[in-house]
């Protein structure tokens, strides 16, 4: 079942699983960058899909890009 994802669900999403705040108040779909800010204090954007699917739960400076193979 496709589960259909508001900003209220992201934001409890984002408090249960990661240690970054969810900075965006709208949600238009996945491929729509959402704005964070990181434990560290920087901001940074990801669209959801990524930041669930893919663990990039934390800025470039904490969590750096994986190198390409």
């Amino acid at each position: 079942m496709n589960k259909r994802w508001t900003i209220d669900k992201i934001k409890e999403f984002v408090e249960k699983n990661s240690e970054s705040k969810l900075l965006t108040t709208e949600y238009h779909g996945f491929s729509q960058k959402l704005l964070f800010k990181c434990a560290c204090g920087n901001n940074f954007e990801k669209p959801f899909k990524k930041f669930k699917d893919n663990h990039q739960r934390k800025c470039e400076v904490c969590q750096p890009p994986k190198s390409s193979r």
